[in-house]
């Protein structure tokens, strides 16, 4: 079986002059990659990271955080990227808990990175200005070195990603190079990727999505094209420039991208393969996408950092909601909820708990360290994701939301994604978010917090909600209109914020377009 270094090397003797890699004025073959990845592996020797050290990472998507990635996969170093946002105090918790012994930073974490007491006593490594006692990038992947081989084998540690942390601290989630392997290959087939692709690369490399790009690409001679931070403008020039040809986001970026004024005038012709994960997406950006794009295929991937697909659905506007079958690598069931066995599985239609198989090749092995994570996740040879869902006539699978984010009201567990997708198609919804709010009658009420694209009031939306055939039970109680849906910074919605009254409500509807002036485009 191929380790990545191998893997990569492979690429490099398919497709040496392939473009591999672009960054603004940067732009590299897979032959010229190689060689600046080589002087990185060898630069690790002087640094004294040896394998199986972990190499916390603070950047952005740019082509030397990528190319620390790929010189990790060699040397066998187990490359733990984090969220460029941190503080000093979430670099001390990541170093802590990865044992770190070295730390790569640039610009933009700096402050977190000189704030942090236990990164100053690490080595460091600065992309951009570097201080007399650290080492700068640019000296450490110009210098003159051998070809790097693969040191490392199919075993050893590739990454460890961290979970979002939306409840409680990060977990890391440790996982193979066979393993991140496997998922790059099922990504290449169930989006259908051809030789020469080329992608955005916008999802953090700190997010399986972003890593999942990087490594497909390489597998098919295809371009990883970096934008740093999400910016619309950017990334139309992009796709207009660099002529990608698919895309791999969140919902959040797509809803930004569809809905920005300069949509309209770009070109984005090129992109013939839509694909998200992260999140549902609601039916009415669905619907924006497939119109706006027309696309040869279009895949909703429902995964995770533990188990990089559960299910793929390659045709998502044919069934709005569907998150399709089971992976190529993967089995899936929904069990009830609160089940004690694997056993104990859901009639059709009934919604439970999502459960997939530990046995798949894409499948992590269990938590950093975290032994009570492992017992409440990790039964009898299946994982249980925390999510919840239902299988219907067809076997398809919906994933209706988190175990934690279920809406007992009266008695009645309601999703709140169903809800979300309704109003979503409303025109004057830009953005919707479902939660409970306690109630002293009926223990929680189904509230939904707005974000309005043009004036509506909530009388208008409850009779939408009704004439769309929502159940009485399930539609909301309260609208509350806000500015804006708190998010992760990878675009996942923080439910938890609207319950703990963290948002702001809406300056004033009087400054919206009415219906008559915006018109009725959802």
């Amino acid at each position: 079986m191929l380790d990545l270094g191998l893997s990569f090397l492979a690429s490099v003797a398919r497709d040496p002059n392939a473009l591999a890699i672009v960054d603004g004025d940067v732009r590299l073959t897979y032959a010229q990659w190689y060689r600046r990845i080589s002087a990185v592996v060898a630069g690790f020797e002087t640094i004294g990271l040896k394998a199986g050290d972990h190499l916390v990472t603070v950047l952005t998507n740019r082509w030397d955080a990528a190319t620390l990635h790929w010189a990790c996969q060699f040397a066998g170093i187990v490359v733990t990227p984090v969220n460029w946002r941190s503080t000093a105090s979430d670099v001390d918790f990541f170093v802590a808990d990865a044992e770190a012994k070295a730390i790569a930073y640039e610009e933009v974490s700096a402050a977190a990175v000189a704030g942090s007491t236990l990164a100053r006593a690490l080595p460091r490594i600065a992309l951009d200005a570097a201080a007399p006692s650290e080492i700068g990038f640019a000296a450490l992947a110009s210098r003159a070195a051998p070809d790097a081989s693969a040191r490392a084998d199919a075993e050893s540690w590739s990454v460890m990603l961290y979970t979002s942390g939306t409840t409680a601290r990060p977990k890391g989630v440790p996982r193979r190079q066979r393993a991140e392997r496997a998922a790059a290959l099922a990504h290449v087939a169930q989006n259908l990727y051809a030789q020469g692709e080329r992608t955005l690369g916008v999802m953090p490399l700190y997010h399986t999505m972003g890593v999942r790009s990087l490594l497909a690409m390489s597998l098919i001679g295809g371009t990883f094209i970096c934008l740093r931070r999400f910016d619309v403008a950017e990334a139309l020039k992009l796709i207009a420039g660099e002529r990608i040809t698919n895309l791999y986001l969140v919902p959040t970026l797509y809803h930004d991208l569809v809905n920005h004024p300069l949509f309209a005038t770009g070109n984005v012709s090129s992109v013939r393969k839509l694909g998200f994960a992260g999140a549902p997406m609601t039916d009415g950006l669905l619907k924006k996408l497939q119109q706006a794009f027309k696309p040869d295929l279009f895949v909703n991937h429902y995964g995770s950092s533990e188990i990089y697909t559960c299910t793929i659905d390659q045709n998502a506007p044919a069934k709005p909601g569907s998150a399709g079958r089971a992976g190529i690598n993967q089995m899936v069931r929904v069990v009830k909820l609160g089940a004690r066995s694997v056993t104990d599985i859901v009639a059709v239609g009934e919604e439970g708990e999502i459960i997939v198989l530990m046995a798949g090749d894409e499948s992590f092995e269990g938590y950093w360290r975290r032994p009570e994570a492992d017992t409440k996740a990790l039964r009898q040879g299946w994982y249980f994701t925390g999510d919840t869902g239902f299988i219907d006539g067809e076997g398809d699978i919906f994933v209706t939301g988190r175990v934690d984010d279920l809406i007992i009201t009266g008695g009645e567990n309601v999703s709140p994604v169903e809800i979300e997708s309704c109003l979503s198609l409303h025109a004057a919804v830009s953005e919707v978010a479902v939660v409970g709010l306690p109630d002293d009658r009926w223990g929680k009420i189904v509230a939904a917090f707005i974000k309005r694209r043009i004036a509506v009031e909530a009388d208008e939306l409850d009779a939408f909600c009704r004439s769309s055939g929502l159940a009485g039970f399930k539609r909301p109680r309260r609208y509350i209109f806000v500015a804006d849906i708190p998010k992760s910074p990878v675009g996942k919605l923080l439910r938890r914020k609207l319950v703990s009254g963290e948002y702001v409500i809406e300056a004033a509807v009087s400054n919206l377009p009415t219906s008559s002036q915006q018109g009725t485009a959802a």
